[in-house]
């Protein structure tokens, strides 16, 4: 990989390696002292701020500052990058047409100016996801009970989207929630209410069972199943096959922090 950089450069000598850069479609880094002024479907000013500012090939734009791991300011991919200078600054603009944006950096100041020829055509490939869980039950359903037939995925609900729903080897409704790690009270609770939304839709009367699949569970997950009525199934996302033993001694303290996954992967 090539990278050129410009430590300190006069804002002319910026331009100059930025279209250079637009040109050949690099990915670019700016970090310096700025203003960021966006005009679209609202409209923010941003004051002086010292701010990195990564532009992409694929047309998107970041602006980050010193704290938080998501950017201050962004415009999507499909952006049109372009640089000039305006009264003495560089200004580094993004647009596009749909909807009708624009993002301006208004650099006071340019301490490092950087592109990168970069060639990265790996796909990203998740191993041990809720989908990879999903797709071992779906090819052999007795893996979660011998006789249970997946009917539909991501079924609506008024909870929201059941990962998967079947009927048990008696013909019962089941309600089939996917976790790919140790999970707490949150992802019991999040069945249950995939449950009661059910009741409502079948009547009252209807049985249906609800199943948690997932690696593990917290005692106070476990508990609450019990209580509950629901049902816990423990299934490697990787494997699809019961999982190794975890260490008794875990702590609880980290349940919530691995309880977050919501109604599928981020």
């Amino acid at each position: 990989m090539t990278v050129n950089t410009l430590h300190r450069p006069t804002h002319r000598d910026a331009l100059v390696h930025l279209e250079a850069a637009f040109e050949r479609g690099d990915m670019v880094t700016i970090f310096g002292r700025c203003t960021v002024d966006y005009d679209g479907r609202a409209t923010s000013e941003l004051g002086p701020g010292d701010r990195l500012v990564v532009l992409k090939p694929d047309g998107s734009i970041l602006v980050h500052t010193d704290e938080k791991r998501t950017p201050v300011n962004w415009q999507p991919p499909g952006c049109t990058h372009s640089a000039s200078v305006r009264d003495g600054r560089l200004r580094v603009r993004s647009t596009r047409t749909s909807p009708d944006e624009r993002l301006d950096v208004h650099f006071e100041r340019v301490e490092q100016c950087s592109a990168y020829a970069v060639n990265d055509r790996s796909d990203l490939e998740l191993v041990g996801s809720e989908e990879d869980l999903r797709q071992h039950i779906l090819s052999d359903p007795d893996i979660l009970e011998p006789g249970f037939e997946p009917l539909e995925t991501e079924r609506q609900s008024d909870a929201g989207a059941i990962d998967i729903f079947g009927e048990d080897a008696d013909g019962v409704p089941v309600v089939v929630e996917l976790k790919r790690r140790r999970v707490g009270p949150s992802a019991a609770s999040q069945l249950r209410r995939y449950v009661d939304a059910l009741h409502r839709e079948f009547g009252d009367d209807e049985p249906i069972r609800g199943v948690l699949v997932a690696p593990s569970v917290t005692e106070r997950a476990a508990d609450m199943l019990d209580r509950e009525g629901l049902e816990f199934v423990a299934l490697d996302p990787e494997t699809g096959e019961p999982p190794v033993e975890e260490d008794d001694g875990e702590a609880e303290a980290s349940e919530e922090a691995n309880d977050g996954d919501g109604g599928g992967d981020a």
